[in-house]
C-alpha cells in the first residue's frame, strides 16, 4: 500500500500536495457546485460517508497502541503514510465515478467490484473485481460492524454501567432505521453526525494542546528525532528500535485512513459531481482530515501529557494501550470532561464506521447477487451489531486484519494498472481547471472531443 502511494504520488506530480488547498475548499467550502450533476448524493456527503467509515477506533486506539510500542517516531510514520495514501485515495475514487453503474434502483454503484473490471480488459479484471467484491462483504462485517459495536458496548459498560445487550440492540434498531433509507440516508445523518463529532473531539485537544503549549515543540522534536532512531521504551537494539516505529506508525496509519483498500471509492461514486477528477480531489480530503488532523491530535495530547510512557501504580508496568488516550485527556482536561470526550468520541466514531461499512457492504452485495440481496443484508448487518455487541472479539479482530489486507490486493493491482489512464485524464482536466472552479458549462466545452470524457457521459446517459 505504502509502495503503490509513493508511485501514484510521482505519477500524478505530488497532487495530494499541490491541489489540496482547491480541494478542500471545493469539498467543505463552495460544496453545492457540483448540485444537480449525476449522482445520489452531493459531494459533501460522499466525503462524510467514507469519512464515517474511515473516523473510527483506530482515530483514538489505534493511535495509542502505535505510540506504547513504537514510541513517538510511530506518529511520523503515519503521517507519511497518509501523505502518499492520500494519491492512492484520489486515484480510486477517481475510478470509483469513471467507471460507476446505476442498479436496478436507480442508484449510483461504484468502486472497484466495477472498476477493475471494467477499465481491465479480459478475464483477469473481472476476477480482481469478484474477489475484492468478496472479500468486502466479508470485512464489512468484521471491522465495520463486530469490533465496533464491541467497542462501544463495552466502553458504556465500564464507563456508565450500561448492560452490553442493551447498548446492542439499541444499535442494531438505530443502524437497521438508517439502513433502510440507503444511501440518501446515510448520507444525511454523515452529513450532520461526521462534522459535529470530530469538532468536539478536536476542539477538547487543542484545549489541552493549549494548555500545555510549551510541551508541544518538544512533542514535536521527540516525534522527528524518534522516527529515525526510536525509542528505549520498545527495548531491543537501535535498528529494532526504528524498525518497530516504522512498522507499527505504517500499520495504524493504513488501519486509520483505509488508502488504498478500495473502500472509499464505493462512497465516492455515490456523488453528485460533474467530472471524476473533481470528485477524486475531494475525496483525497478524507485522509488528510482523518490523519494529519485527527489522528495528530491524538498522538500529541498523548505525547504533550506524558501518557505513552507513564507507568500504572498498580501494574508496574507501563499504561495499556487500550485506556491511554482516555487517561491522557483526563490528565489534560479539568474534572470529568476528558472521560466524557473520549467515551463520547469513541462511541460516535465506532457508530459512524457502522454506517459507513453498511454501505461499503451493500454496494458489494448488489454486485454479487443482484439488488434483491440488499434488503436481507441490511437486516442481518444490523442483527450482527448486537452479536458484536454481546461477544468477545479476539478472533474477529484477527479475521478483520485479514480481510483488509486482502481487500488491497486486487484493488492495488488494479491501481498499479491503470495509472496511465489515471494520469493522463487527470493531467488533462486540471489543464483547463487547475483551481476547481470551472462550471458544468464550462467542463463540457473544454472536455467535449476526449475519448474519456465521452466514454464517461455515454455510461452516465446510459445509466
Amino acid at each position: 500500500m505504502l509502495g503503490t502511494g509513493l508511485y501514484l504520488t510521482i505519477r500524478l506530480g505530488g497532487i495530494q500536495l499541490v491541489r489540496l488547498g482547491a480541494a478542500l475548499r471545493l469539498g467543505l467550502i463552495k460544496r453545492h457546485d457540483d448540485e444537480g450533476a449525476e449522482g445520489d448524493i452531493s459531494q459533501f456527503e460522499a466525503l462524510t460517508t467514507a469519512m464515517a467509515a474511515t473516523v473510527g477506533t483506530g482515530n483514538i486506539v489505534g493511535v495509542a497502541t502505535a505510540i506504547s510500542i513504537g514510541g513517538p517516531g510511530a506518529l511520523f510514520w503515519m503521517w507519511m503514510t497518509a501523505l502518499l495514501g492520500m494519491a492512492s485515495k484520489y486515484s480510486e475514487a477517481f475510478l470509483g465515478v469513471r467507471y460507476r453503474t446505476t442498479d436496478a434502483a436507480g442508484e449510483k454503484s461504484g468502486g472497484p467490484q466495477y472498476y477493475l473490471e471494467r477499465g481491465i480488459p479480459n478475464g483477469f479484471g473481472k476476477f480482481l473485481a469478484l474477489c475484492f467484491a468478496i472479500f468486502a462483504v466479508c470485512a464489512c462485517f468484521g471491522i465495520g460492524n463486530m469490533t465496533q459495536g464491541n467497542s462501544i458496548a463495552s466502553n458504556l459498560e465500564r464507563s456508565f454501567a450500561v448492560p452490553a445487550w442493551v447498548t446492542g440492540g439499541a444499535l442494531a434498531v438505530l443502524t437497521l432505521v438508517v439502513l433502510v433509507g440507503g444511501i440518501k440516508s446515510i448520507g444525511k445523518v454523515t452529513a450532520g453526525l461526521v462534522p459535529a463529532m470530530i469538532l468536539f473531539y478536536v476542539l477538547g485537544a487543542l484545549y489541552i494542546l493549549g494548555a500545555n503549549a510549551s510541551m508541544v515543540p518538544a512533542a514535536f522534536g521527540e516525534i522527528f528525532s524518534q522516527a529515525f532512531t526510536g525509542t528505549a521504551a520498545t527495548g531491543g537494539f537501535l535498528g529494532s528500535t526504528i524498525m518497530i516505529a516504522v512498522q507499527y506508525g505504517v500499520a495504524r496509519g493504513i488501519f486509520s485512513n483505509e488508502s488504498g483498500m478500495g473502500s472509499a471509492a464505493i462512497a465516492a461514486a455515490s456523488a453528485q459531481t460533474s467530472h471524476p477528477v473533481r470528485q477524486g480531489l475531494v475525496s483525497m480530503t478524507q485522509t488528510f482530515i482523518d490523519t494529519i488532523i485527527v489522528v495528530s491530535c491524538t498522538g500529541l495530547v498523548i505525547i504533550t501529557t506524558g501518557v505513552w510512557n507513564e507507568v500504572d501504580p498498580a501494574s508496574g508496568q507501563l499504561i495499556s494501550a487500550s485506556i491511554m488516550t482516555g487517561q491522557a485527556f483526563s490528565h489534560g482536561l479539568p474534572g470529568e470532561w476528558g472521560h466524557w470526550i473520549v467515551t463520547i468520541g469513541l462511541v460516535l466514531f465506532a457508530y459512524s464506521t457502522i454506517l459507513g461499512w453498511a454501505y461499503y457492504g451493500e454496494r458489494n452485495i448488489e454486485r454479487l447477487v443482484g439488488r434483491g440481496g440488499v434488503m436481507p443484508f441490511r437486516v442481518l448487518f444490523s442483527l450482527v451489531v448486537f452479536f458484536g455487541c454481546t461477544v468477545q472479539l479476539g478472533v474477529v479482530w484477527n479475521f478483520s486484519d485479514v480481510m483488509n489486507g486482502l481487500m488491497a490486493i486486487p484493488n492495488l493491482i488494479g491501481l498499479l494498472i491503470m495509472s496511465g489512464l489515471i494520469a493522463r485524464e487527470t493531467k488533462l482536466y486540471l489543464k483547463h481547471d487547475p483551481k476547481l472552479e470551472a462550471t458544468s458549462a464550462e467542463i463540457e466545452a473544454f472536455m467535449k472531443g476526449d475519448r474519456g470524457w465521452e466514454e464517461w457521459k455515454a455510461n452516465e446517459r446510459k445509466g
